[in-house]
């Protein structure tokens, strides 16, 4: 696993250091996910007419206050980072979809203004627990890779039996493999399984459940839940990541206070040798 960066290994000092210390701060950080809220809620009323008509000047005005709390944000943490702060995929992430709010959406970019909801998508890298859901999700993605080709497999071979076996009198269902394969999503998905496409099946070919019933077990209850298996073991690797990146800080702190304690001892003893020279 791929541990994140953390931007304040080399120690910052100074006017830098302030910087980073304020944005890193509890208020702050909780602050962005007011505003991020917020904008969230005011996107979301300007697609209503109704309010737009009576609040359309207000509602811009505090668009741009948040664009602009944003924008100073970045601009901070560009100040106390410098090109360090590039070096993590979430400042990368914020950095573009600023960006793009910042770009005048006028003529052919007018549909960057639609894009402005993207901003919503911050509150994933401001959240530590939504950042370690998606870092679950992304650590999970060869296994579920894996997954999805033998699911494409089973999908497949069911697609090719179901379109000989039922195409001809459900040919809507089951006419070709793409049709069949959507079918079989269908069922798959549990959604509408028995009345629409299972049981009208059954009353032309009534021994089909013999097909239907391993393929709902296989895909719905076996396959699908690896799905979950996986996820669910990635997060537990990155919280035990995690955990060992907090206790190896803790032991360097550790061992910090007792080099600082062995000094003191060390200087007391000088200085009681000295006075004994005396």
């Amino acid at each position: 696993m791929v541990r994140p960066v953390d931007l304040r290994e080399t120690e910052l000092t100074g006017l830098r250091g302030k910087v980073a210390d304020f944005v890193e701060s509890g208020f702050f950080v909780n602050f962005i996910i007011a505003v991020i809220v917020g904008n969230a809620v005011i996107l979301g009323m300007e697609t209503s007419d109704s309010i737009t008509e009576r609040a359309y000047d207000t509602l811009v005005m505090l668009d741009h206050i948040a664009l602009g709390i944003f924008t100073v944000e970045l601009l901070l943490k560009l100040f106390a980072y410098r090109l360090s702060f590039f070096k993590q995929g979430w400042n990368i992430f914020d950095f573009i979809i600023v960006g793009i709010a910042l770009v005048p959406a006028s003529g052919e970019l007018a549909v960057l203004r639609t894009l402005r909801i993207l901003r919503v998508l911050r509150l994933v890298s401001v959240v530590p627990s939504m950042r370690r859901v998606i870092a679950a999700l992304l650590h999970a993605i060869p296994g579920m890779a894996s997954i999805m080709s033998v699911l494409l497999i089973i999908f497949y071979v069911a697609s090719v039996l179901s379109t000989k076996l039922f195409g001809d009198e459900f040919e809507m269902l089951f006419g070709t493999i793409g049709a069949s394969m959507y079918t079989l999503f269908q069922i798959m998905t549990l959604e509408g399984w028995s009345q629409e496409v299972v049981r009208p099946v059954m009353e032309v070919h009534p021994y089909s459940w013999v097909f239907f019933i391993p393929f709902i077990i296989v895909t719905s209850f076996a396959v699908l839940n690896l799905f979950i298996g996986i996820i669910v073991d990635a997060m537990n690797i990155i919280h035990e990541g995690e955990q060992a990146e907090k206790d190896k800080k803790a032991g360097k702190e550790k061992a910090k206070s007792t080099d600082e304690k062995l000094k003191d001892i060390q200087d007391e003893l000088s200085e009681i040798k000295s006075l004994l020279k005396k």
